[in-house]
């Protein structure tokens, strides 16, 4: 983050604009509905700014800038096109500790300006930080089409009744929730289609009902996908942005858990081979525990909970305690690394049926069915077989399974750091065994993997 997001209250402020051509004049404009106090510095006085000198009360002083122009104000932006006066407006600022802009030099800026969208009192800026103000305002008028006016409506009740809930409502979390009901559901509604009276009635009633409840936990078993977060589902992402605890473990993506609420308190429960952060019956209790507490608490599985992600196991607890709780499916990695990769799971010409099996089971054992595994015209997908894999793959060659059988190991599927490596029955080990894997990691195995180089679409380059 090279530049940290701040908002100015700028109101009676007095704020320096050295230049007076049409950019200083839009400046101008940005500043004066901030409601700041405007000093137009500049030798040659644009028709433009002397339009606006009534109307928005601006005091033009016509001369060339010198250092001792920026003291007493507190913000200056310099918008000439002279680069030596821009370096002087800049150095002065910095020498005075003042904020200081220059239009179209990021080297000399301490702070830039964002395309902003004004819902006031609901403001939105998007910045891209100089590397590309275009794709900044393309953005914001991406944001334009899906925030209508009214939510600036919305925000003004909320506003009127803010001192009202906090009286009513004692308990931050408990308020939290209470505004993202208010905010999202038929009093929301009310207020896009005009009906603010109602939408006003209707928040005195629900804040009245809501001073006589006790606050509710729930739990929601998400699944987080395989890596890419483009693969979140909406709900997911819904219900990621109002859990107060995140419990995730060593499959969520980083970037997928950057997505989660920001003051969210966020739990590691990983588990590896044969090294468990926490115990699974310890997490079962804790879900249960952090709900009872009156939590709203999300716990972010990779790929699918039900899928070898001990969902089941989990949900099994909160149902025995009485606990309320939502199940989000996710793609499993089987589906979304198979995609990534270029490989069918099915394909009329070579397989017509799909087995999903683990690499290890409980007690860190590999017992699993071989014969039937071994058939022809299936795929078969092994999950956590990174360390058996010498092992499962001879084991379907002593099965029937021819040893020049296709096979695949994908490593950190859908994300950037996507590797497919292709081999054999036989030759997939050696080929492991010379990498420098990293898991997560899905083995596919089954004539489909034929299918790779020719559809292989993705890459991390062209993700970017």
């Amino acid at each position: 983050m090279d530049y940290f997001p701040l908002f100015f209250k700028l109101t009676g402020q007095a704020c320096l604009v050295v230049g007076a051509g049409e950019i200083a004049a839009r400046k101008i404009d940005l500043l004066s509905k901030a409601g700041a106090c405007i000093t137009v510095i500049a030798k040659d006085i644009r028709s433009s700014i002397k339009e606006r000198e009534s109307d928005l009360s601006l005091r033009i002083i016509q001369k060339s800038f010198t250092a001792e122009d920026v003291a007493g104000f507190t913000l200056v932006i310099s918008a000439t096109d002279n680069k030596t006066t821009n370096e002087s407006v800049a150095a002065a600022a910095r020498q005075h500790k003042i904020p200081v802009n220059v239009v179209d030099s990021p080297d000399l800026c301490s702070f830039i300006f964002p395309a902003i969208l004004d819902r006031s009192p609901l403001i939105v800026a998007v910045s891209s930080g100089g590397a590309s103000p275009v794709l900044a305002r393309l953005l914001r008028a991406k944001l334009e089409t899906i925030i209508p006016p009214t939510y600036g409506r919305l925000a003004h009740l909320a506003e009127k009744f803010r001192p009202q809930v906090k009286r009513s409502i004692k308990e931050p979390a408990q308020r939290r929730i209470f505004w993202e009901k208010a905010l999202q559901g038929p009093i929301a509604e009310l207020v896009f289609k005009g009906d603010e009276l109602q939408a006003t009635l209707q928040l005195e009633k629900c804040l009245a009902e809501e001073s006589n409840s006790t606050a509710q936990g729930e739990v929601y078993l998400i699944g987080a996908g395989p890596g890419d977060p483009d693969l979140l589902t909406f709900k997911a992402l819904r219900l990621m942005q109002q859990a107060d605890v995140i419990l995730y473990d060593r499959l969520v993506a980083p970037a997928i858990l950057e997505l989660a609420r920001r003051d969210a308190e966020k739990i590691y429960v990983g588990k590896k081979r044969s090294d468990h952060s926490l115990p699974q019956d310890e997490i079962n209790s804790l879900l249960a525990t952090l709900a009872k507490s009156g939590k709203r608490v999300a716990r972010l599985k990779g790929g699918d909970p039900f899928i070898f992600g001990r969902g089941g196991e989990e949900i099994e607890t909160l149902m025995e305690q009485g606990v309320n709780f939502q199940v989000v499916p996710g793609i499993t990695a089987a589906s979304g690394c198979a995609t990534y990769a270029g490989i069918p799971l099915t394909h009329r010409d070579y397989a017509q049926s799909c087995t999903f099996v683990t690499g290890h089971l409980k007690d860190d054992t590999i017992n699993l069915n071989w014969k039937q595994l071994s058939l022809p015209n299936q795929t078969l997908v092994i999950y956590m077989g990174l360390i058996g894999l010498p092992f499962l793959c001879q084991s379907l060659i002593d099965h029937g399974a021819p040893d020049d059988l296709p096979a695949a190991l994908i490593q950190q599927g859908t994300t950037l750091n996507q590797k497919v490596y292709t081999g054999t029955l036989t030759t997939l080990p050696a080929i492991a065994a010379n990498e420098d894997i990293t898991p997560p990691t899905l083995i596919i195995i089954g004539n489909v993997v034929k299918l790779h180089t020719k559809l292989n679409w993705y890459s991390a380059t062209s993700a970017l």
